[in-house]
């Protein structure tokens, strides 16, 4: 495998674009998000976390516009501007949060912003109950109830993204070489290791610990957003984030809850109004250089360790 021209440090934000942005920050908001800024046309939705934004939504037809990912410092992104093909040049950001980027263009026309410099906000506490774990010390929180305001699951950041695509050999090449992700796991179907259907990509961060994945490609006949995955912060915040959802009765719901087999979140998957699927999770599996690589057959890698199985029309899933 070559040098790659940078290495991320993060995901930053998925970009959509909506025909009516009060209908999307009504839903944002019941999935768990805070509006951090919105102009006549955008819509900047942040976490608990210190990102000023995590969401980014513009007035329009409905569509998938980009994935963002942060570089590690402003001097990568004048190397992007200057090494890859068709980058543009660093400019700056004329939106909330300010900051400068570099645009890139993947294989499937999709872009990619990498972006440094976006302005940090105080973080949002946020109170959960401790656990009482049998195996561990079940008088953790002695003498306190478990009592939790029902409400919206509390989103703390951006996990990763996922793209369908129908080039995946050609598309992890470029993701690799362009922002420095590294595969964690490869998921393959018919015995041949060379056929990938499924790759699971992280920050290569050394001896530093990282989420299992921050980037997917999938095998799809389309290209397109399979979904967009928002971090909560633990399991009953997924599970009373879903009743919340479902109560409303305005949305659909895709898949969940379960708990993945690679990246083991424990997952649930909604549409937005548009049909975009986003995601909650908590609980990931979180890897270093020590694991490498693996080959994981499809029947392993895409079930889950409990749960249902994943839906044909997750799998198949995109948003154009």
């Amino acid at each position: 495998m070559t040098e790659p021209i940078i290495r991320v440090a993060d995901i930053a934000w998925g970009r959509l674009r909506s025909p009516d942005l009060d209908k999307q920050e009504e839903f944002l908001t019941r999935f768990g998000m805070i509006r951090a800024d919105r102009t006549d046309d955008k819509l900047f939705m942040r976490g608990t976390g210190s990102s000023h934004h995590i969401h980014v939504t513009e007035k329009g037809d409905e569509g998938f516009i980009s994935l963002a990912f942060r570089a590690q410092s402003e001097d990568d992104l004048h190397k992007l501007a200057k090494e890859a093909e068709s980058a543009s040049d660093v400019e700056d950001i004329d939106e909330p949060g300010g900051g400068k980027r570099v645009r890139l263009t993947e294989p499937n026309g999709y872009t990619i912003e990498v972006v440094h410099g976006v302005e940090e906000v105080a973080e949002i506490p946020v109170e959960r109950p401790i656990y009482n774990f049998g195996n561990i010390d079940k008088y953790a929180r002695g003498g306190e109830l478990w009592r939790h305001e029902k409400g919206p699951a509390h989103v703390m950041r951006i996990g990763h993204g996922v793209l369908g695509t129908p080039k995946m050999e050609e598309c992890t090449a470029w993701i690799r070489h362009h922002i420095g992700l590294i595969p964690s796991d490869e998921v393959y179907v018919e015995d041949d290791k060379d056929k990938i259907i499924a790759s699971f990509n992280r920050i290569d961060a050394g001896k530093d610990f990282v989420d299992h994945h921050v980037f997917l490609y999938v095998s799809n006949e389309k290209a397109g957003l399979n979904h967009i995955s928002f971090e909560v912060p633990d399991f009953d915040d997924v599970m009373m984030g879903h009743e919340h959802l479902r109560d409303t009765g305005d949305y659909e719901h895709v898949w969940g809850i379960g708990r993945h087999v690679l990246g083991s979140q424990i997952y649930d998957y909604w549409k937005d109004p548009w049909g975009r699927v986003h995601e909650h999770w908590a609980d990931s599996d979180t890897l270093n250089k020590d694991y490498g690589t693996r080959y994981v057959p499809a029947e392993e890698g895409l079930n889950s360790q409990w749960g249902e199985p994943a839906p044909m029309e997750f799998i198949h899933h995109v948003s154009p």
